[in-house]
């Protein structure tokens, strides 16, 4: 597949320093967003794959369908992974918090590493498990530097930068900057995006949220729908022209915030969603 176009030299660092650090981490947390576990799943897990136990964290459960969420829990717990479904703005980390411990060795402190793509949560996540002020702590001697760590009870965190995966199609991408975790404007226009984004609410009987907040129907192509969605929300230009641009910036700014209510973007049994658009 071709290189994603959004793949920043600090991404490519983060992997290499990532790729060293493997061999001295005693545990992963991989974080995905729970509206979309597979497409948030991390390109990292690969490098951990039999040789570290790997804990999943759904963030954003709270934006999610529960019931989706809870078979999505069931299909990992089937591959071999244990996962949590999190609303990191109340906290809720718990269990994650008891299954570490039981994983301290007794000689030194446990050592995680937090891993996962762009914004899905893992700076959040870290702040609920060390405290909301999460505070640094040294590098660890024979250990990359660079790498961000963080001091809890009986165990240090790595933090690392959000990665994509570089192989990733633009497809993929695209789902990816939709949800707020890549920067869209890099791969298209706004108003395109937010055309494609609407056309796929539509198609998959998602569409239902955007109604009952704007009061904006699903009738028309999607650039007639955005017209509507700009004149409802008064985005005019001079003249009395609805201001698309601004528009579509909105709607997907909405739609990845959770505006329009849970929703969950795909199944377990679906295929990959950059393959059906």
């Amino acid at each position: 597949m071709p290189r994603t176009v959004w793949y920043p030299g600090h991404m490519a660092k983060g992997r290499r320093q990532l790729e060293t650090l493997a061999a001295n981490i005693d545990l992963m947390i991989e974080v995905r967003d729970a509206r979309a576990p597979r497409l948030t799943s991390s390109p990292l897990l690969s490098l951990f794959s039999g040789r570290i136990e790997t804990l999943v964290a759904l963030s954003k459960a709270d934006l999610a369908e529960e019931k989706m969420t809870k078979r999505w829990k069931a299909e990992l717990k089937k591959s071999g992974f244990a996962s949590f479904a999190l609303d990191l703005r109340k906290g809720g980390v718990g269990d994650l918090s008891k299954m570490m411990t039981a994983r301290k060795p007794s000689f030194r402190d446990l050592r995680v590493a937090v891993v996962g793509i762009p914004n899905v949560g893992k700076s959040m996540l870290i702040n609920q498990l060390v405290g909301r002020k999460a505070a640094r702590v040294g590098g660890i001697p024979g250990i990359t530097r660079g790498v961000s760590w963080f001091s809890g009870r009986g165990f240090l965190l790595a933090d690392s930068p959000g990665i994509l995966d570089p192989h990733s199609g633009a497809k993929a991408h695209k789902l990816i900057s939709w949800i707020g975790s890549s920067r869209g404007q890099v791969i298209g226009d706004t108003e395109e995006h937010a055309k494609e984004c609407i056309a796929f609410l539509i198609a998959r009987g998602l569409w239902q949220g955007v109604e009952k907040a704007w009061n904006v129907k699903a009738e028309g192509t999607p650039a007639e729908i955005l017209e509507n969605i700009g004149v409802r929300l008064g985005r005019l230009k001079s003249g009395g022209a609805v201001d698309t641009a601004s528009t579509g910036s909105i709607f997907l700014e909405s739609f990845a915030s959770g505006r329009f209510g849970r929703m969950s973007l795909e199944a377990p049994e679906d295929p990959p969603l950059w393959e059906t658009i």
